[in-house]
């Protein structure tokens, strides 16, 4: 699924994010459409600047990160993990620019992402969005994740989905049949 650094889906190629990213991270995390509803809400450079630099090290620490979703060379807005600050563990987060939203882009960067982080390690992926967020509600739960808490942030009504798949020392060895007869 991931060669050469980069994610293929048949519309859209995903890369780990990187400095050559800033301009277009910076412009999606400073416009109201596409992050006003994301942890923090909107974004100034400096503060784009920052998260680069921890979107940055999470990869480094964690073999998962941030991607840059690209629809025929364009930008078109981000997925990936990141350390939730709240402690709830490894959040999957999706972005796209209001022009991209619609036809599906988002929930196919998502799902390849979710993929990609549980055949990475991660047994437990969490996502937090706001109860009214319909559009992004049905994103988590069409890649699988399910609702499993829910909280108050600023007056709103937060839901948190998860998706957990066991670690491979988990996973149930399959043993063969039994003869007939023996042991």
């Amino acid at each position: 699924m991931i060669a050469g650094g980069q994610i293929r889906t048949p519309r859209l190629v995903l890369e780990p994010v990187s400095w050559r990213d800033m301009e277009d991270m910076a412009r999606l995390k400073a416009d109201a459409g596409a992050f006003a509803m994301m942890l923090g809400g909107v974004r100034s450079r400096q503060q784009a600047e920052i998260e680069m630099a921890e979107d940055l090290a999470c990869w480094a620490r964690c073999g998962v990160g941030i991607f840059a979703i690209r629809e025929d060379g364009r930008f078109i807005g981000m997925t990936g993990l990141h350390q939730r600050p709240d402690g709830r563990g490894m959040g999957l987060r999706f972005a796209l620019w209001p022009w991209a939203a619609g036809r599906g882009l988002a929930r196919e960067a998502a799902s390849v992402v979710l993929n990609f982080a549980h055949d990475a390690g991660q047994r437990r992926v969490v996502a937090v969005t706001r109860d009214t967020n319909i559009a992004s509600r049905t994103i988590l739960g069409g890649i699988g994740m399910t609702p499993c808490d829910s909280f108050m942030r600023d007056g709103h009504k937060m839901q948190v989905y998860e998706s957990v798949r066991p670690a491979r020392h988990e996973l149930p060895l399959s043993l063969p049949p039994r003869r007939p007869g023996g042991g």
